[in-house]
């Protein structure tokens, strides 16, 4: 994994690890051991679905780059269905507490979505090719007066 691709998933996993924290601690407080595992499970897997979905952008936007952004709106409508999905099929569980599963995944997954944005902003991404002086071209543009 290249080190921007590193640094990208570092500056997501870490927040919403944090933040997975303070919503075992939470949960922990209020619903018991179980609160907090339900709470952990649901930060673990929004983790996971989230990396695994950076990932998989990541390698879209190099080796096809004309289906970034298709890939990345399809990419987010799948987790959040996934997810959605995963909080349905626990709904009923005995082995946490479902309602601080669902608080855990959903805070995780707006904690990793807003941390994912400001890395994004904060990103040193070129827009302009710096190789595109070095053209054949004229460097006018714009109608001559």
């Amino acid at each position: 994994m290249p080190s921007h691709d590193a640094r990208n998933l570092l500056q997501c996993a870490v927040p919403t690890a944090a933040a997975g924290a303070v919503t075992v601690a939470v949960s922990a407080a209020v619903a018991g051991g179980k609160g907090a595992l339900g709470a952990g499970v649901g930060a673990l897997l929004a983790i996971l679905f989230m990396g695994v979905g950076l990932y998989v952008l990541q390698w879209t936007a190099r080796s096809l780059p004309q289906l970034f952004q298709g890939m990345g709106l399809m990419l987010y409508v799948a987790q959040l269905l996934l997810l959605l999905i995963f909080v349905s099929l626990f709904r009923d569980t005995s082995l946490f507490n479902p309602r601080t599963f669902a608080a855990g995944l959903v805070v995780a997954t707006v904690v990793w979505m807003a941390a994912q944005a400001r890395a994004h902003m904060k990103a040193k991404i070129f827009y302009v090719d710096p190789d595109s002086e070095k053209s054949d071209k004229s460097k006018k543009s714009g109608p001559s007066s």
